[in-house]
């Protein structure tokens, strides 16, 4: 095994699982964030050379990974579609508390951004590669979801006084 096959093992042991995590954060289904990281990495090991001198190998590999799902998730919902059948949603319970419920209701863009940018702790600039997006869409796109969470995490009943003349 070559020092570049090394180098690759050493980054596959880090970055792996929290690329599962991130997409399983983002998808809420584990099976499909196993597969769809175990092929991006495939691709990224097959194209080590040149991925290895990349910006953001991480970035890269989170790229390829969402690409893959969303293929996925266009041809399962052609085939839903071709076979006029409606499945039921998975029940699966938050993977990390009320927030994680809370992130999982945002819209796609501002659930990925907050998981890669706090789960996967990929910089800004990473998660925008990891995205195929900017710099300033991926701010937007945190500013927007901190701004949902804190609605959605603020209990409504904190913010009227208790009365209590009686």
């Amino acid at each position: 095994m070559g020092e570049g096959h090394s180098d690759f093992a050493t980054w596959y042991r880090t970055t792996h699982p929290k690329v599962v995590t991130s997409l399983l954060l983002t998808t809420g289904d584990l099976h499909a964030a196993q597969e769809a990281a175990d092929e991006a990495f495939a691709r990224a090991y097959m194209r080590w050379r040149r991925v290895s001198l990349m910006g953001s190998p991480t970035g890269w590999t989170y790229r390829v990974a969402f690409n893959i799902l969303r293929r996925r998730w266009r041809r399962a919902a052609l085939e839903k579609t071709m076979l006029l059948r409606r499945l039921p949603p998975a029940a699966i319970p938050a993977p990390a508390g009320e927030t994680w419920e809370a992130v999982r209701h945002l819209p796609e863009r501002q659930r990925t951004a907050v998981v890669l940018r706090y789960v996967a702790d990929l910089t800004e600039v990473e998660v925008a590669e990891a995205m195929g997006t900017s710099r300033s869409t991926v701010s937007s796109s945190l500013t927007a979801a901190k701004r949902s969470l804190g609605r959605m995490l603020t209990d409504e009943d904190d913010s009227e006084p208790e009365d209590d003349d009686d």
